[in-house]
Protein backbone atom coordinates (compact mmCIF):
# COMPACT_ATOMS: atom_id res chain seq x y z
CA UNK A 1 0.00 0.00 0.00
CA UNK A 2 1.35 3.31 -0.66
CA UNK A 3 1.46 5.87 2.21
CA UNK A 4 0.61 9.15 2.23
CA UNK A 5 3.34 11.74 1.33
CA UNK A 6 3.04 15.38 2.56
CA UNK A 7 3.12 17.30 -0.51
CA UNK A 8 6.13 20.14 -1.31
CA UNK A 9 4.43 23.18 0.54
CA UNK A 10 5.19 26.95 -0.38
CA UNK A 11 5.11 29.33 2.66
CA UNK A 12 3.06 32.58 1.15
CA UNK A 13 3.56 35.07 3.45
CA UNK A 14 1.07 37.07 5.67
CA UNK A 15 -0.41 40.37 4.25
CA UNK A 16 -3.22 42.51 2.70
CA UNK A 17 -4.42 43.35 -0.50
CA UNK A 18 -7.48 44.27 -2.68
CA UNK A 19 -9.45 40.99 -3.30
CA UNK A 20 -12.06 41.34 -6.12
CA UNK A 21 -12.12 43.97 -9.69
CA UNK A 22 -14.02 47.06 -10.29
CA UNK A 23 -14.68 46.37 -13.88
CA UNK A 24 -14.92 42.50 -13.53
CA UNK A 25 -18.31 40.45 -13.32
CA UNK A 26 -20.74 41.20 -11.03
CA UNK A 27 -19.63 38.72 -8.38
CA UNK A 28 -16.36 40.23 -8.49
CA UNK A 29 -17.78 43.77 -7.05
CA UNK A 30 -16.44 45.59 -4.89
CA UNK A 31 -12.90 45.06 -5.18
CA UNK A 32 -12.68 45.25 -0.98
CA UNK A 33 -8.97 45.01 1.08
CA UNK A 34 -8.33 41.81 3.19
CA UNK A 35 -5.67 41.01 5.68
CA UNK A 36 -4.54 37.86 5.41
CA UNK A 37 -2.11 35.81 8.08
CA UNK A 38 0.70 33.81 6.73
CA UNK A 39 0.04 30.73 5.10
CA UNK A 40 1.13 27.65 3.17
CA UNK A 41 0.52 26.44 -0.44
CA UNK A 42 1.20 22.84 -2.27
CA UNK A 43 3.43 23.87 -5.36
CA UNK A 44 0.93 21.86 -7.54
CA UNK A 45 -2.53 20.47 -7.51
CA UNK A 46 -3.16 16.74 -5.86
CA UNK A 47 -2.09 13.99 -8.41
CA UNK A 48 -3.38 11.03 -9.65
CA UNK A 49 -0.88 9.31 -7.73
CA UNK A 50 -1.30 11.04 -4.85
CA UNK A 51 -5.11 10.84 -5.40
CA UNK A 52 -4.44 6.53 -5.82
CA UNK A 53 -3.02 6.16 -2.36
CA UNK A 54 -6.23 7.66 -0.63
CA UNK A 55 -8.34 5.48 -2.88
CA UNK A 56 -6.12 2.17 -1.69
CA UNK A 57 -5.88 3.31 1.84
CA UNK A 58 -9.65 4.51 2.70
CA UNK A 59 -11.73 2.46 -0.02
CA UNK A 60 -12.75 5.38 -1.62
CA UNK A 61 -13.73 5.99 -5.22
CA UNK A 62 -11.39 6.70 -7.49
CA UNK A 63 -11.35 9.56 -9.58
CA UNK A 64 -14.21 8.93 -11.96
CA UNK A 65 -12.26 9.55 -15.41
CA UNK A 66 -9.30 7.35 -14.89
CA UNK A 67 -10.53 5.33 -17.82
CA UNK A 68 -9.43 7.55 -20.55
CA UNK A 69 -5.95 7.82 -21.17
CA UNK A 70 -6.02 11.62 -21.35
CA UNK A 71 -6.93 12.01 -17.53
CA UNK A 72 -5.08 9.13 -16.54
CA UNK A 73 -0.99 9.76 -16.20
CA UNK A 74 0.18 9.33 -12.73
CA UNK A 75 1.60 13.22 -12.53
CA UNK A 76 -1.61 15.06 -13.77
CA UNK A 77 -3.73 16.68 -11.31
CA UNK A 78 -6.96 14.38 -10.13
CA UNK A 79 -9.79 15.58 -11.56
CA UNK A 80 -13.45 14.35 -11.12
CA UNK A 81 -13.06 15.22 -7.48
CA UNK A 82 -15.91 16.62 -5.92
CA UNK A 83 -16.01 19.19 -3.17
CA UNK A 84 -16.47 16.22 -0.10
CA UNK A 85 -14.05 14.18 -2.18
CA UNK A 86 -11.74 16.65 -1.69
CA UNK A 87 -12.13 16.96 1.98
CA UNK A 88 -12.04 13.47 2.48
CA UNK A 89 -8.81 13.65 1.16
CA UNK A 90 -7.74 16.39 3.27
CA UNK A 91 -8.69 14.38 6.74
CA UNK A 92 -6.78 11.92 5.27
CA UNK A 93 -3.60 13.59 5.07
CA UNK A 94 -4.09 15.34 7.94
CA UNK A 95 -4.35 11.95 10.28
CA UNK A 96 -1.82 10.10 8.48
CA UNK A 97 0.87 12.99 8.06
CA UNK A 98 -0.01 15.23 11.09
CA UNK A 99 -0.04 18.27 8.34
CA UNK A 100 -3.58 19.80 9.00
CA UNK A 101 -4.45 19.42 5.38
CA UNK A 102 -7.10 21.60 4.35
CA UNK A 103 -8.98 23.34 1.25
CA UNK A 104 -7.90 26.84 0.68
CA UNK A 105 -10.26 29.91 1.88
CA UNK A 106 -11.42 32.04 -1.52
CA UNK A 107 -9.13 34.84 -0.30
CA UNK A 108 -6.32 32.46 0.07
CA UNK A 109 -6.63 31.34 -3.38
CA UNK A 110 -6.81 34.43 -4.87
CA UNK A 111 -4.13 36.04 -2.77
CA UNK A 112 -1.57 33.47 -3.18
CA UNK A 113 -2.56 33.10 -7.57
CA UNK A 114 -1.20 36.55 -7.46
CA UNK A 115 2.09 35.40 -6.49
CA UNK A 116 3.03 38.94 -4.70
CA UNK A 117 2.16 40.92 -7.62
CA UNK A 118 -0.63 43.51 -7.43
CA UNK A 119 -3.64 44.49 -10.03
CA UNK A 120 -3.08 42.46 -12.49
CA UNK A 121 -5.34 39.48 -14.51
CA UNK A 122 -2.66 36.92 -14.72
CA UNK A 123 -0.41 35.31 -12.41
CA UNK A 124 2.94 36.03 -15.10
CA UNK A 125 1.80 39.50 -15.21
CA UNK A 126 0.54 40.60 -18.65
CA UNK A 127 0.59 38.70 -21.85
CA UNK A 128 0.50 35.07 -23.08
CA UNK A 129 1.01 32.62 -20.65
CA UNK A 130 4.84 31.27 -21.12
CA UNK A 131 3.59 28.05 -22.03
CA UNK A 132 1.10 28.71 -23.70
CA UNK A 133 2.04 26.36 -26.58
CA UNK A 134 1.83 23.43 -24.52
CA UNK A 135 -1.31 24.06 -22.82
CA UNK A 136 -3.29 24.85 -26.09
CA UNK A 137 -2.17 21.88 -27.14
CA UNK A 138 -3.43 19.29 -24.75
CA UNK A 139 -6.86 17.89 -24.74
CA UNK A 140 -6.98 17.59 -21.01
CA UNK A 141 -4.88 18.61 -18.00
CA UNK A 142 -1.41 18.78 -18.24
CA UNK A 143 1.47 17.86 -15.84
CA UNK A 144 2.22 20.79 -13.96
CA UNK A 145 5.22 22.75 -15.46
CA UNK A 146 7.93 24.90 -14.09
CA UNK A 147 6.79 27.57 -16.40
CA UNK A 148 3.44 27.46 -15.29
CA UNK A 149 5.12 28.65 -11.89
CA UNK A 150 3.95 32.08 -10.65
CA UNK A 151 6.58 34.46 -8.26
CA UNK A 152 5.61 32.07 -5.18
CA UNK A 153 6.66 28.79 -7.09
CA UNK A 154 2.91 27.67 -7.29
CA UNK A 155 2.36 25.86 -10.56
CA UNK A 156 -0.95 26.35 -12.75
CA UNK A 157 -2.69 28.97 -10.26
CA UNK A 158 -4.87 30.31 -13.54
CA UNK A 159 -5.18 27.81 -16.11
CA UNK A 160 -5.14 23.23 -16.11
CA UNK A 161 -8.17 22.97 -13.45
CA UNK A 162 -9.88 24.39 -11.35
CA UNK A 163 -9.46 24.09 -7.78
CA UNK A 164 -12.31 23.45 -5.21
CA UNK A 165 -12.44 26.17 -2.03
CA UNK A 166 -13.37 25.94 1.40
CA UNK A 167 -16.44 28.77 1.04
CA UNK A 168 -19.91 28.32 -0.28
CA UNK A 169 -20.44 30.84 -2.94
CA UNK A 170 -22.98 33.93 -3.34
CA UNK A 171 -23.10 36.55 -5.80
CA UNK A 172 -23.38 39.56 -2.96
CA UNK A 173 -21.12 38.10 -0.41
CA UNK A 174 -17.93 40.65 -1.18
CA UNK A 175 -20.30 43.54 -0.36
CA UNK A 176 -20.05 42.37 3.27
CA UNK A 177 -17.39 40.40 3.79
CA UNK A 178 -14.78 40.91 6.77
CA UNK A 179 -11.14 42.50 6.52
CA UNK A 180 -9.50 39.95 8.30
CA UNK A 181 -9.36 36.73 7.06
CA UNK A 182 -12.68 36.23 5.46
CA UNK A 183 -14.34 32.48 5.13
CA UNK A 184 -17.72 32.85 2.55
CA UNK A 185 -20.79 32.68 3.78
CA UNK A 186 -21.99 30.39 6.58
CA UNK A 187 -24.46 28.61 4.40
CA UNK A 188 -25.46 28.38 0.36
CA UNK A 189 -26.04 25.39 -2.68
CA UNK A 190 -22.73 25.79 -4.44
CA UNK A 191 -19.12 25.98 -3.33
CA UNK A 192 -16.54 28.03 -4.60
CA UNK A 193 -13.69 27.29 -6.85
CA UNK A 194 -10.84 29.32 -8.63
CA UNK A 195 -8.34 28.91 -11.31
CA UNK A 196 -8.93 28.09 -15.34
CA UNK A 197 -10.12 24.65 -17.06
CA UNK A 198 -8.27 23.36 -19.66
CA UNK A 199 -11.98 22.76 -21.77
CA UNK A 200 -12.10 26.18 -21.63
CA UNK A 201 -12.61 27.59 -24.71
CA UNK A 202 -10.22 30.22 -23.00
CA UNK A 203 -8.42 28.70 -21.01
CA UNK A 204 -6.76 31.17 -18.80
CA UNK A 205 -9.28 32.34 -16.00
CA UNK A 206 -8.31 35.84 -14.27
CA UNK A 207 -6.89 35.62 -10.96
CA UNK A 208 -10.13 37.79 -9.90
CA UNK A 209 -12.88 35.47 -11.39
CA UNK A 210 -15.10 33.42 -9.44
CA UNK A 211 -16.38 30.35 -9.98
CA UNK A 212 -19.01 27.78 -8.34
CA UNK A 213 -21.17 24.69 -8.45
CA UNK A 214 -22.81 22.21 -6.18
CA UNK A 215 -20.43 20.67 -3.97
CA UNK A 216 -21.17 16.69 -4.84
CA UNK A 217 -20.57 17.33 -8.98
CA UNK A 218 -17.91 15.69 -10.05
CA UNK A 219 -16.43 17.39 -13.58
CA UNK A 220 -13.51 16.64 -15.39
CA UNK A 221 -11.74 20.01 -14.99
CA UNK A 222 -12.04 20.26 -11.24
CA UNK A 223 -9.39 19.71 -8.96
CA UNK A 224 -7.77 20.66 -5.74
CA UNK A 225 -4.77 21.55 -4.16
CA UNK A 226 -3.24 21.39 -0.32
CA UNK A 227 -3.18 24.58 2.13
CA UNK A 228 -2.19 24.71 5.71
CA UNK A 229 -1.63 27.31 8.18
CA UNK A 230 1.52 29.13 7.94
CA UNK A 231 2.81 27.67 11.64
Amino acid sequence: MTAARTPELVAIPGGEFVMGKANGRDDERPPHRVTLAAFRAASRPVTNAEYAAFVAATGHDPAPFLSEARFSRPAQPAVGVSWFDAVAYCDWLAAETGLRARLPTEAEREYASLGGLEGVDWPWGAGDHPATATINAADGPHEPLDECANGYGLRCMAENVHEWCGDWYTVDYYGRAPQASPKGPASGKRRVSRGGAWRHKDKFTRVTARSSIPPEFRYSDYGFRIYADGD
